[in-house]
């Protein structure tokens, strides 16, 4: 079911941007920019707390959790037009790749990879 809009219409959904806890701000401001080319676009806090980062259509919001754990479950997905360029250009940043590059019978070109506090991000292509 979804939900009604003032006009009896569904809502319609926009944007979703996951946010990330991380245990060090800058250095995985550093880490999406330079493995994948994230601008930031907004931070917040004295220190900073809080950071909006953004490629082309993407969004990633980073929290500071200094005690954050990585969990085993995938935290996000990022779609992309050429994932095995990214797989490869990722490999030779030496950012770990925590599921091998793999054509899935649910129709993605697809691999996982790990920020620098484990944190995993799904990446997909349609096939």
């Amino acid at each position: 079911m979804q939900p009604p809009s003032a006009t009896g219409r569904p809502v319609r959904l926009g944007r979703m941007a996951p946010t990330l806890p991380v245990s060090d701000i800058a250095r995985s401001v550093l880490f999406y920019a330079s493995a994948l080319g994230f601008e930031k676009v907004f931070e917040n806090g004295s220190p900073v707390g809080f950071v909006i980062l953004q490629k082309d259509a993407a969004e990633l919001h980073l929290t500071l959790d200094r005690a954050h754990k990585a969990t085993v479950h995938n935290l996000a997905q990022l779609m992309v037009d050429d994932a095995e360029a990214l797989y490869e250009h990722l490999q030779r940043c030496r950012v770990r790749i925590v599921k091998a590059l793999r054509d899935a019978d649910f129709g993605l070109r697809c691999f996982v990879f790990a920020d620098p506090d484990g944190n995993r991000i799904d990446v997909g292509q349609s096939l």
